[in-house]
């Protein structure tokens, strides 16, 4: 497949996505301390009314009492929403400027998915080397994402972040606007398996695109000589949105430069100074966990593997910048195939990747859930720590690459083990900063995991795309 950017583009859209990544900081904090910020002490003083009240409600006995400062607790929770609605409409324009380039990646992400897995498992050329292949990926996949569970868990008991904030456990439910996550058997084989190929692709369920890509390539390749059109076809479908995504990543820098703007315009600078320790306690274990995973990646490919992080840094730096490891997909894909891996593996690696092997995402579950547990001075014994790990790995199967995704699944999680849900709203302010990370972390461990499975079957190159 043709590259979609020159040289010289390849060259300067980091550049130009790190000015963004920049302006956008420096704009965030001028909005937040001038234009927001009769907008935010007003949200201040709504939120210290509505913990005062909640502090009342929880020692109030007598039940008149208690009727009133429920419906004050009502009322000022009103309040607060709406002036939440009035600030975010004030920085409307730069959030617009993300969820614009967001959609236009979502646009692209189904049709490619589709049809470059549909070709590479079509040039496969029969079941047994899908199986092969799908075996070698997912051994990888579930090594990669125990040691991410593993290391979260690890990290969070040696820091103890959550010891710090000593919260008396809430009498009352507090909703925050977040699905609960919740696992069964059924909902997970409904998730894998769809009903419709259109409503799968409608809503970038990506796990059940692979299912029925993989059902077609199969196919495909069982017609012989007649399937070959279909794979030429196809082929061309995924050149033409390759293309596109060449158009499309002309706007990253203005989407980085609004999505950073709307942040820090909102939450302000000083959310750094009030998570600061818990921030970087979560991008040390995150640079662990790219250590280990580069680790890994040596072990297999030897010193490419540093050539492989230079260059996948652009899709690293969407990732990051973004807070959506969905967003990097397509250009993650071409970048591999630069670096030499061979398509047919990159189109059916990768897009497995985005529903089996979320290492950040993943590393968070387990780090987030205890940080609360923690919060709340809940002792979980090691067994119950065990325990959850198992119950993330398998509920973390098939979560979209997007923002707060993680945060349903830790909703669930935090149910099932009978920790407050309410403590979820300690990261809400502090997920945006959290979410930029584990995204750039997932691209970099789906990179590694297809230049790896890769190397095991002989189809990794020295540079250049690889003919199939």
């Amino acid at each position: 497949m043709e590259h979609t950017n020159t040289p010289q583009t390849k060259t300067r859209l980091p550049l130009y996505i790190l000015v963004g990544l920049f302006a956008g900081v420096l704009l965030g904090i001028v909005l937040h301390t001038n234009y927001l910020a009769d907008d935010n002490t007003a949200l201040q003083t709504f939120e210290r009314g509505v913990h005062k009240i909640t502090s009342q409600l929880s020692r109030e006995s007598d039940h008149h009492a208690r009727l009133l400062l429920e419906q004050q607790h009502k009322d000022l929770s009103q309040q607060h929403t709406a002036a939440l609605a009035t600030r975010d409409k004030k920085v409307e324009p730069f959030s617009l400027l993300a969820d614009i380039f967001l959609r236009l990646i979502k646009m692209i992400v189904a049709p490619l998915v589709f049809t470059t897995l549909v070709v590479g498992v079509a040039k496969l050329g029969d079941i047994s080397s899908v199986g092969r292949i799908g075996g070698k990926t997912l051994a990888w996949f579930l090594s990669a994402s125990l040691m991410s569970l593993l290391l979260g868990m690890i990290m969070v008991n040696i820091f103890k972040p959550g010891d710090a904030m000593n919260l008396p456990l809430p009498d009352l439910h507090e909703h925050l606007d977040i699905e609960r996550g919740d696992f069964s058997l059924k909902n997970f084989l409904y998730h894998v398996f769809p009903s419709s190929v259109i409503d799968a692709m409608a809503k970038n369920e990506i796990l059940q695109i692979v299912v029925f890509s993989l059902l077609f390539g199969v196919a495909t390749a069982a017609l012989g000589e007649r399937g070959h059109v279909i794979i030429h076809f196809f082929d061309t479908v995924a050149q033409v949105i390759l293309k596109i995504t060449g158009y499309v990543m002309n706007l990253a820098p203005f989407a980085v430069f609004g999505a950073m703007t709307a942040i820090v315009a909102k939450q302000g600078p000083g959310i750094l100074h009030t998570y600061l320790t818990f921030i970087s306690e979560f991008y040390v274990s995150l640079f662990l966990l790219w250590s280990l995973l580069i680790l890994g990646g040596f072990c297999i490919i030897g010193t490419r593997v540093l050539s492989l992080m230079r260059q996948v840094k652009e899709p690293i730096l969407l990732a990051f910048s973004t807070s959506s490891s969905e967003a990097a997909f397509p250009k993650t894909m071409e970048e591999l195939g630069k670096f030499g891996c061979k398509d047919n593996v990159v189109s059916f690696v990768l897009p497995l990747g985005y529903s089996f092997n979320l290492d950040g995402s993943m590393m968070y579950m387990t780090f987030a859930s205890l940080f609360i547990a923690q919060s709340y001075g809940m002792d979980l014994s090691l067994p119950t720590q065990l325990t959850m790990l198992l119950v993330l790995m398998l509920t973390s199967k098939g979560i979209a690459g997007v923002p707060r995704a993680s945060l349903v699944v830790i909703a669930g999680t935090l149910a099932t083990f009978n920790i407050p849900e309410a403590g979820l709203a300690l990261l809400l302010g502090i997920d945006p900063l959290l979410d930029m990370g584990r995204s750039a972390t997932n691209v970099v461990g789906n990179s590694i995991a297809t230049a790896v499975v890769s190397k095991w079957e002989g189809a990794l190159g020295h540079g250049g795309r690889q003919p199939s």
